[in-house]
Formats: structure tokens, sequence, C-alpha cells
């Protein structure tokens, strides 16, 4: 379809930004982001190490003062600019859009390490069939990664990782060119349901394990004297920061695909509680199975109990080995980590791909495969290697925890201080929501949230500088670590720099129209009162 110009010659009318068909669509997609790889293997060892039942208490604080608040702030900035991060944050202010291009960053360089982990557990799904770790899953985990003795750069593949993770690139790529409705949408409504039913079946055969009663009474006990240690209190906030995907840009982008009557604040309700409900599925299972562990072996709960890829990758298959059944539980846990992996790295792909579509005028196909196509070739090229554990590491602690706590802060205390946009995003959130927000809200926002974040910040730059991390090499932290986190910075400002390739796009007609319906209806209102 063409449309005349003014002088009289024809041009191609713009490509129709696509919505979410639906609100439930958007909300499964949402809650597909929010529960991850962390929901399965980081919530139950940081609850158990920050007081068991009594780390509920800060959890449930930190979800309702910062984590949901924060979300909203998410839904509003996406949803009134209708566009990607940057597009997004740009119709705020020309100033803010750098926020966006960090955001975007942030998700390319979790992309290509993401990928390795979800290939990992679909690997160790079919291992689970036999076992094949034998009596030693440790040396097993290092054997099959064949991880080089030091970190370091090596293009030495592991082909036991390279071929699945070319599977998911290629499993991922397809979902994301079908684009948001016939890909995401999708994706989402097939693989959310499947882990859900995995993990209610893995759960429940976790608890009828021996000795499975003692775990959970390690996970649920409370410590109260914990609450009056600061560091739970960031720890249930840095959690629920990272939990709900919030400052990755990509709940900025979910939302400006919704409808624009659609009720942000009650999705964003239904998307949070979802989440924690998982998680605490997740924290039953998985000490269950750890209590099955301890008694297994005659020792101590807390000898046993771990988190991160120590839990995954070396106390699970430990417990399937052992354990009734043990390959069916194998495969459910090890699946239900591919699935919850899938569903984050389509969001977190939808975050880049979405950036340069508005930045640069393609189409959807064409900005899938241009973005989407070096990210892989990047990944497989670092990752599937025999020194691609050691990039993980140190690229998921200096970017996924140092990164994205620094852009979280910026970006709070330039919407709230800088630009004073939370006003008129308070005032966005209630013209369609169920749930109006009020000067809480903004206090949430603009004061606790920052608080919090300056805290963590501060303390994560203390414990990573006073020391090099995990003990390596002083330049592999520069360079991987500091370096890398300081280049998405000026990254960001230098992607800010290119001009749009629709000038037009940065005033949202749309925009306009919605708004000047709305302020009829306001007033329609008050002629009735």
């Amino acid at each position: 379809m063409t449309t005349p110009s003014s002088n009289g010659s024809a041009k191609a009318a713009p490509e129709r930004r696509e919505t979410f068909s639906s609100r439930k669509l958007f909300i499964l997609s949402a809650i597909g982001s929010a529960v991850g790889l962390g929901n399965i293997w980081r919530f139950p060892y940081v609850a158990y190490e920050n007081g068991g039942g009594a780390f509920l208490i800060p959890y449930l604080v930190a979800l309702l003062c910062a984590g949901i608040p924060l979300l909203f702030l998410d839904y509003s900035v996406g949803h009134r600019g209708r566009g990607s991060a940057p597009l997004a944050y740009r119709r705020l202010s020309r100033a803010a859009e750098p926020l966006g291009w960090w955001q975007v960053l942030i998700c390319f360089i979790i992309a290509i390490y993401y990928a390795a982990i979800i290939a990992w557990a679909a690997m160790y799904a079919w291992f689970s069939i036999t076992k094949a770790w034998g009596d030693d899953a440790g040396k097993f985990f290092g054997d099959y990664l064949k991880t080089a003795p030091e970190a370091g750069v090596s293009f030495d593949f592991v082909s036991g990782v390279f071929f699945p993770m070319l599977a998911v690139w290629i499993i991922a790529i397809v979902i994301m060119v079908a684009g948001v409705n016939k890909g995401i949408s999708r994706a989402n409504a097939i693989f959310l349901p499947l882990l859900v039913v995995m993990f209610v079946i893995l759960v429940i055969q976790a608890v009828l394990l021996p000795g499975a009663m003692e775990g959970l009474n390690a996970f649920f006990t409370p410590n109260w004297e914990a609450l009056q240690n600061p560091g739970v209190w960031a720890a249930a906030f840095g959690h629920i920061f990272f939990s709900l995907s919030v400052a990755f840009g990509i709940m900025v982008t979910y939302s400006s695909y919704l409808k624009r009557k659609t009720d942000l604040t009650g999705s964003g309700m239904v998307v949070a509680f979802a989440n924690s409900g998982f998680e605490i599925l997740a924290g039953i299972g998985v000490f269950a199975a750890l209590g099955f562990m301890a008694a297994a072996s005659g020792q101590a709960v807390s000898e046993v109990a771990g988190g991160g890829i120590g839990l995954a990758f070396i106390a699970f298959p430990t417990i399937v080995s052992n354990a009734p059944f043990g390959a069916v539980l194998g495969v459910l846990f090890f699946g239900s980590l591919v699935f919850a992996g899938l569903t984050s790295l389509v969001s977190i792909l939808e975050v880049i791909v979405a950036a340069f579509q508005d930045k640069l005028g393609w189409s959807r196909k064409s900005a899938t495969l241009i973005v989407t196509i070096p990210v892989a070739v990047i990944s497989m090229l670092l990752f599937p290697t025999t020194t691609g554990l050691y990039l993980l590491d140190t690229s998921d602690a200096f970017v996924n925890q140092f990164g994205i706590l620094a852009c979280a802060l910026v970006t709070v205390i330039v919407l709230s201080a800088g630009l004073t946009a939370l006003p008129k995003l308070q005032k966005h959130l209630n013209r369609t929501s169920s749930i109006k927000m009020g000067t809480k809200w903004r206090i949430l926002v603009g004061g606790i949230a920052p608080v919090a974040l300056g805290y963590m910040l501060i303390n994560e730059i203390q414990t990573k500088s006073a020391e090099p991390y995990e003990g390596y090499p002083i330049w592999f932290n520069g360079i991987f670590g500091w370096g890398m986190a300081g280049a998405l910075i000026v990254g960001a400002v230098l992607l800010s720099l290119i001009p749009w390739s629709d000038k037009s796009k940065l005033k949202d007609p749309e925009y306009d129209e919605f708004e000047a319906a709305l302020a009829a209806e306001d007033a329609v209102e008050e002629l009735k009162s």
C-alpha cells in the first residue's frame, strides 16, 4: 500500500506496529519472561541462606515496595511511548534515549550466554535417562564442558555444547521471525503451561521422596534473627529486581504491544504474583529433593544445599542417580529449565530486535535476521568452548547483576528527578487501569527504589573491587567484567547518536489521538458529575 506525499509522489506506508491479540497472551508472555532459570535455581537457595521462612517477609516487602512499583513504571513507559525501549524513552525526552539502549545492550550480553545454559539443560535432560554422569556428577560436568584449567579465551570447541546451542538458536530465531502474535505469543502459550505442568509433577514426586520433609523444614523454618541483618533485606530487594525482569527493557517492549485501553496495573499484579507463586513452588520442589539427598548421604541439608549452576548440574544429577524414578525426575527438572530458559531468551531477543526495527526502519523479518544471526554467531563462537564457563560466569556477575543495578538506579533517578516524569506516567497508568496509583507510588519509585538500588550497587562495587572476582586473572576481569560493564554505557550513548530513519516516529500521532479521546471522555464525566 502507498500513500501520496505532499509533492505528489508515492511513498510506502510504514509497517503497522503489532499488538498482542489479547491481554491473556500478554500476561502469558510477561510471565514467561519473568519465570526463568533464576526462579528455579536461585530463589530457593537465596531464601534458605537468608532466614528460611522468615525471608518471605522481606521478600513480600520488596515485591510490594519496589518490584511491583518498578514493574508498573516499565509498563507506563512502554505503553505510553508505544515503542521499543529506546523509542519509548526518547518519546519522553531526547536525553532519556541512552537509557533504552543501555537496556538493549544488557539484553545483548545476556542473550549470548543464556543460550549456553539452555543447551546444557537440554543435554542433561537426555543424560538423565541413562544417568550418564555416573557416581561423580561434579567431575562429569567438568568433563562434559571440557573446562580449561584457567580462565581465558579459547576457540577449542566442545561439540557436546555446540550442537545443542545451535538447535536452541534455530528455535529462538524461528519464533522471533514469526513475530509477536504468531511467534512469541504462541511459543509462550505452549511452553509456559508445559513448564507449569512439568514442575507440578516434579514437586509431587519430590515431596514423596524419603527425607523430603527434612528439606522442607530447612527451607520454611524461620530464622527471625535474620530480619535484623540489612544484608537479608538487600538480598530480597536484589532478587525481586532480577526476578521480575525490571530494567531489562523487556517489560517496556512487551507493554508497547498492548492495545491502548488495557488494564496495566491489573495485568502487572497477575504477572508479579504468578512469578512469586512459581518461585515458592520451585523452593518446595528443590528443597524436598535436597532433603532426600541429605538423608541418602547421611549429611545435613545445609551441607548439600546450594544455588545456581552447582545446584542444577551437580547436586540435582546426584539426586537423580539415587531417587526412585530418578530418570523421570531428571527429565522433568531439566526440561523445566529448557522451557523456562526459552521463554526468557525470546523476551530478551525481542528487546534487541524491536530497538533496531524502530531506529532503522527495518521490517520485522529483516530486523530479526539482521540482529539475531550475528548475536547467535557471537554466542556460538564464545560459549561452546573450553573457556565458555569462565566467560559465562564473569559476564553474568558483572552485567546481569552489577550492570542492571546501575542501569535501574540511573533510570529511576532520571525519570523521577531529572525529567520529573512520574506524575505524567502515573496519569497514564490511571487512565486505563483497575488499580489506581497515587502519591505513594511516586514515593516508592522515586524514593524507596533508588535507596535500595544505591545500597546494593555500592555493595556490589565494594565486593568486586576488594579482590579479583573468583580469583580470575586481573586482565580477564578487566576486559570481560569491568570493561564490558563500562562499554555498555559508552555503546548506549553512541547508539543514541545514530539518526532515526523516520523522525516522525519520535512524535507518535496515534498517542496524540488516544490522549485526545481520553481527554474528551474525562470532560464528559466531569459534566455528568
